[in-house]
């Protein structure tokens, strides 16, 4: 069996729920205030299924200043039900639901002229004639026109049975689970429930998922198709979907739900507009944006002009992050006019001079991904991460990698999965040497680079470590790199180093890692190093990251035996009379005290055993 979504679309009081009651059964209209006024307020979900197919109706509201609600489900439809009274035509909100379904790009229409019972024949093929007129002013694939009546079981079911052979829809390929949130709810002993439309990747019980507004993980404890449960639902699939650990009040309609690291939210978000005829965008305007399930205000930006433009590239900017993806369409509207439709070319916010940003745009409008790579990577010299590149063009993981390995002057470090331009490799290889003139003695490894300059990954990294070998500037033993020209014993300096180090910190020597960063030692050559200067008895370990010179051990011993001799004990407190260093130093002498044969310990009080 396979899954469409068939929303309604037309203007109000031409039978658009009617309609799906006589297919279905099902009322939509749920609401008291529905019951009362005879109109669709809110969406309503219904479905109609035999052995080969289910079909999901969405039915939207269809009155004036109710579209809003009508774009909210309209993005996620694969065909739409075009309902057009048989005795008053094509109306005002039929304009504009067509209009919308024009900007969001859907294109899968069923005419249903409805009410064909109060006209006459000659009439309805007026009619039908009128609407395919009207229609062919659009990119509309038009599948079929068919007259019906709610009081003729004959259309209906002509009309149920036309819906039962339409054919499954191929949307835009995405490489990961997204679905924005339309009902939220709490049945009581369920928790929360959040309703809405599956994009791209399957979801299955007990996965893991991503609420992107609230930044918070969540688990899927149950999954509804059309009220029953399933293990997992796929695109187009309309679902319920028990959260665990989530409370209703923390969510919202429009919030999209995703997988963690997939999906970054920015406030400024770049598209390509057409406006509607008669209608114009203008520079720096507040608009309503509707993407998704979710309507949020904007200032719009022109990128090519300071007043208006009736199609072009524009920035949206706004007071709360956009989670968005590459060619997700949305809507502006001006109040109660829509005014455009557009194309997210670019949902991530790069930090680009407006020139460049340009260029940029016209390569995303182009699907000229390879040209983008490298503009982008002028920008990002220290790596442009191909996971982004779901979100950045809509690409998945292998077409991602496989376009980055045509590019030209770049590393490609699929391990990591980053792009880094050839030309960055100098930064890491300034790093490296410049640590080498401040200290000849260093001993490098990937790892500590690594450490220091988090952008960059171990490839690339040793990729600069083998240029530098070849170039003759360092040599490679095993996984570390020395002074090519320093022919000392290295072992022998750096312990001397080291011991000098621990000399200079007298009482409060810091961790080794601080000592081993600070003399360019790698870390685990830095631990060989403390182990051997221990062992020669040049330095003594108190505690698991605590090394002190034993001259200076020897000195405060001295001293915890005087306080002692002239007190008569010694305790934390008094300790740090005399000696005012931070708890964490004192407690270690302390318990270094407590081995030597004539020093006793009652409580926290030391004193000389009586021998």
């Amino acid at each position: 069996m396979y899954n469409v979504i068939v929303g309604t679309a037309g203007h109000i009081d031409h039978g658009k729920t009617a309609l799906i009651t006589a297919l279905n059964g099902y009322d939509g209209d749920g609401m008291a205030e529905e019951k009362e006024r005879g109109i669709t307020i809110d969406l309503s979900f219904s479905n109609l299924k035999n052995s080969k197919i289910n079909i999901a109706f969405i039915d939207v509201p269809g009155h004036e200043k109710l579209i809003k609600n009508m774009i909210s489900g309209a993005f996620g439809f694969d065909y739409v039900l075009l309902v057009i009274s048989a005795s008053e035509g094509i109306m005002p909100q039929t304009k504009e639901h067509i209009d919308i379904l024009n900007l969001l790009g859907i294109k899968n229409i069923i005419v249903a002229v409805s009410k064909s019972d109060l006209v006459d024949e000659k009439t309805l093929i007026l009619r039908k004639e009128e609407i395919k007129s009207y229609l062919e002013a659009f990119n509309f694939t038009l599948i079929d026109i068919k007259a019906v009546s709610i009081y003729d079981e004959k259309s209906i079911a002509l009309l149920k049975t036309r819906l039962f052979n339409l054919q499954r829809t191929e949307k835009q390929k995405e490489h990961f689970f997204r679905f924005y949130i339309d009902r939220v709810f709490s049945p009581k002993g369920i928790g929360t429930v959040v309703t809405g439309t599956v994009l791209g990747d399957e979801i299955s019980v007990n996965d893991k998922v991503f609420i992107s507004d609230i930044q918070k993980e969540t688990r899927i404890k149950n999954i509804q198709i059309h009220n029953q449960n399933v293990l997992n639902a796929t695109i187009s699939n309309r679902v319920a979907l028990n959260l665990h650990n989530i409370n209703e009040k923390q969510l919202n309609r429009g919030f999209l739900i995703s997988k963690k690291g997939m999906i970054r939210g920015f406030n400024a978000v770049d598209i390509y507009f057409e406006c509607l005829e008669n209608q114009k965008i203008y520079h720096n305007r507040k608009y309503s944006c509707f993407i998704g399930s979710r309507k949020i205000e904007v200032k719009v930006l022109l990128y090519d002009t300071l007043d208006n433009q009736t199609k072009g590239f524009a920035n949206l900017k706004a007071y709360k992050k956009l989670y968005t993806l590459f060619g997700e369409k949305l809507i502006l509207r001006d109040g109660d006019f829509t005014i455009a439709g557009a194309k997210i070319l670019n949902p991530i916010s790069d930090p680009m001079k407006k020139r460049q940003k340009k260029v940029l745009l016209r390569h995303l409008y182009d699907n000229n991904f390879k040209s983008a790579y490298k503009l982008l990577l002028e920008v990002h010299k220290k790596g442009l991460g191909i996971i982004s590149s779901a979100q950045r063009f809509a690409l998945s993981h292998k077409e991602a990698l496989e376009l980055s390995l045509t590019l030209d002057d770049v590393f490609v470090d699929e391990k990591a999965l980053i792009i880094y331009p050839l030309s960055s490799q100098q930064l890491i290889k300034d790093f490296i040497q410049n640590i080498y003139k401040k200290n000849q003695y260093a001993l490098l490894s990937i790892q500590t680079v690594l450490l220091r300059l988090k952008w960059a990954s171990e490839g690339f990294i040793q990729l600069a470590f083998n240029l530098l070998v070849k170039e003759g500037v360092l040599i490679q033993k095993g996984a570390l790199y020395q002074n090519k020209n320093v022919k000392e014993d290295f072992f022998i300096e750096l312990e001397r180093a080291v011991l000098e180090r621990l000399k200079e910190e007298e009482l409060t020597p810091t961790a080794p890692y601080n000592i081993y960063d600070l003399l360019d030692i790698d870390r685990k050559v830095g631990d060989q190093i403390l182990k051997s200067l221990t062992a020669k008895k040049k330095v003594k370990r108190l505690q698991h990251n605590l090394f002190i010179h034993t001259t200076h051990l020897q000195k405060i011993v001295e001293g915890m035996r005087e306080i002692i001799k002239n007190d008569g004990v010694i305790t934390l407190q008094s300790f740090k009379n005399y000696f005012p260093l931070s708890r964490k130093y004192l407690i270690a002498y302390l318990e270094y005290l407590d081995q030597f044969d004539d020093i006793k310990k009652e409580d926290t009080k030391r004193f000389f055993r009586n021998l």
